[in-house]
């Protein structure tokens, strides 16, 4: 809201929000009642519907990831009441909505769609005729609601305000010059302002042009204080790249050089970390590393684990935090715990993490927003300074998180037993990494055509051995994820128990094969496979034997610790130019969304 025309910044703010969900989208805009445009399918398909003359000064909108209805016109937000006189967008689940649906049906009200959402607007409209204040109705409104949201809403009758509310999924509110903005993510608000505030789970706001105030769930005025965003307008845009995704894949050299900068120390080897909030003596005290995360996060946490257990002696492991917030899991209070997350949003990390909170663990947070819900609930942690990441599929922050982790490693190894000679080991292998990426990126032509070759394979299958086996599930994931293409990671060494039965000329295996002590083991793996017609594509350190293996891709060597971090890099750019090849769309693959704060 404020002096320009809404329509116009809310589908360039949806644009740069698409990433979130794209199955439909919609905007309301308030001028002498509300009018509403909404489409199934893309922002630009909801830019072209919206007509001429569609003015307003204050205005929502949304756009879909679809959970409660199929996308359509009538699915997609914002979603009026029965008067329209309210409208509201909303991320989120709404568990109580089939229970709260009945009763306002009972009551008379006639649903239009099949969202969960829909059930907001009714109840706001039937609040808002009892109370003074939009404000008063909407919270009023949300003591009825079980669940997750992230929401705004405006009322016809009062076209000078909007209030927008957080629970478990993120608001943020920009402040402008006479303009106030809120929207799920600095993405949509990064060309107007850079000042910023976050909403916190059970906050709501009153936003108007000249201001906003924020209070609690049970009316109590809180205090916020804006801070100002790094990343800029320029940051969202494709730089000339055909894809968000090749842009990040290629930016990885200069955003490994931002996650270390200012953190290796040359006195005495060891990182600097000092968002951990940990002394040395606290430091020592833990006895195990449990780290946590989903999809992209969890690989990049195992690949942490390994890089713990060779580098500290600490006991490391990794788990899904989806599936470790379900399990009532034992939290030991001389276990640190990590949490990692891209956005700092992901919802069942959130979810994790609230869950160690209440159980007095200690947890660090290794996130890449500034001022997101998990960088804000973790005791300390480290910030990748990677920069936003756009496409879907996640390459620069999954590459700058194992570099946290190897700092991570490297910081708890030297307040431990790791030799000073150890330490500087790994402090030169860190360094020489974006320079080792951008000789791998200058592969990409041999990958290319490697990617084209496999592509119509109907499935594929990644193994890796140890450091190795984090590495494969990463490059089956992105293949998967942005191809479509069936792919399974096994370790190397599992492959005789069971999923060698899959092996066969119509199944080709991408197998990880760094030049470490279990090089002989890995070469008999691709032995095994090349004996019952498998086609192999290895990714190592050396040009293999024709006998075990169709094809290579030959990358720099680092330190052996640190090695799965450079394996990675060739797999982001076969599934990239494999998805290219079988013309999908890149940035935006079917039924998945960037930053996932639903359950």
């Amino acid at each position: 809201m404020g002096p320009k025309d809404a329509a116009p910044i809310l589908l360039e703010g949806l644009q740069r929000l698409e990433y979130r969900g794209y199955d439909s989208a919609g905007v309301v805009v308030s001028n002498k009642g509300l009018k509403m445009r909404k489409v199934k399918g893309r922002v630009a398909d909801l830019a072209a519907a919206v007509p001429a003359r569609f003015k307003g000064t204050l205005g929502i909108g949304h756009t879909r990831w679809a959970t409660h209805g199929a996308p359509s016109d009538v699915n997609a937000h914002p979603h009026l009441s029965t008067d329209e006189r309210i409208a509201v967008v909303h991320n989120g689940i709404i568990e109580n909505a089939d229970e709260l649906r009945a009763k306002l049906e009972a009551d008379g009200v006639v649903f239009l769609s099949e969202t969960d959402t829909e059930v907001l607007a009714h109840l706001i409209a039937r609040t808002v005729g009892e109370t003074d204040s939009l404000e008063e109705a909407v919270r009023l409104a949300l003591k009825r609601i079980v669940g997750t949201y992230g929401i705004a809403v405006i009322d016809a009758q009062r076209p000078g305000e909007v209030v927008v509310a957080r629970n478990g999924s993120p608001i943020v509110l920009g402040i402008g010059e006479k303009e106030m903005f809120a929207a799920s993510d600095v993405a949509a608000l990064v060309r107007y302002t850079r000042q910023v505030v976050h909403l916190e789970d059970g906050e709501l706001a009153v936003l108007k042009a000249d201001g906003f105030h924020t209070f609690a769930s049970d009316a109590r005025e809180t205090a916020k204080e804006p801070l100002t965003v790094d990343w800029e307008a320029g940051h969202y845009d494709t730089g000339g790249y055909e894809h968000y995704l090749l842009k990040e894949i290629s930016e990885q050299p200069d955003t490994v050089a931002r996650t270390l900068r200012g953190r290796l120390d040359d006195r005495f080897h060891i990182a600097h970390l000092g968002g951990l909030n940990m002394d040395a003596r606290e430091t020592r005290s833990f006895r195990r590393v449990k780290i946590i995360g989903c999809g992209s996060a969890y690989y990049s946490g195992q690949i942490g684990a390994q890089l713990i257990e060779e580098l500290a002696r600490i006991p490391a492991d990794a788990e899904p935090a989806s599936e470790f917030r379900y399990r009532s899991p034992v939290v030991e209070p001389d276990t640190l715990y990590v949490a990692i997350s891209q956005s700092g949003e992901t919802y069942d990390t959130l979810a994790a993490v609230q869950e160690l909170k209440r159980k007095g663990g200690r947890v660090l947070g290794i996130v890449n927003t500034v001022g997101s819900a998990i960088a804000r609930e973790c005791d300390g942690g480290v910030y990748l300074h990677a920069g936003p990441e756009v496409s879907v599929a996640s390459t620069k922050a999954f590459t700058s998180t194992a570099v946290a982790f190897a700092l991570l490693a490297l910081h708890l190894g030297r307040v431990r037993d790791l030799s000073p000679a150890d330490g500087r080991r790994i402090c030169e292998g860190l360094r020489r990494l974006p320079g080792q990426i951008k000789e791998i990126l200058a592969l990409e032509p041999q990958i290319k055509e490697l990617a084209r070759k496999y592509a119509d394979s109907p499935s594929m299958m990644f193994v890796g051995r140890v450091r190795g086996y984090p590495v494969a599930r990463e490059g089956a994931q992105k293949l998967k994820e942005i191809s479509y293409v069936h792919a399974e990671a096994y370790p190397a060494s599992e492959l005789k128990h069971g999923p060698l039965a899959l092996i066969g000329p119509e199944m080709p295996t991408v197998a990880i094969v760094p030049d470490d002590e279990l090089l002989d083991k890995n070469l008999t793996t691709l032995g095994e496979i090349r004996a019952r017609g498998g086609r192999v594509l290895m990714v190592g350190h050396r040009t293999a034997d024709p006998k075990l293996a169709d094809d290579c891709v030959v990358v720099p060597r680092n330190e052996t610790e640190l090695d799965p971090i450079l394996l990675s890099i060739p797999l982001q750019l076969l599934a990239y130019h494999a998805a290219v090849a079988l013309e999908r769309d890149v940035d935006k693959p079917r039924n998945l969304a960037k930053s996932v704060t639903v359950e």
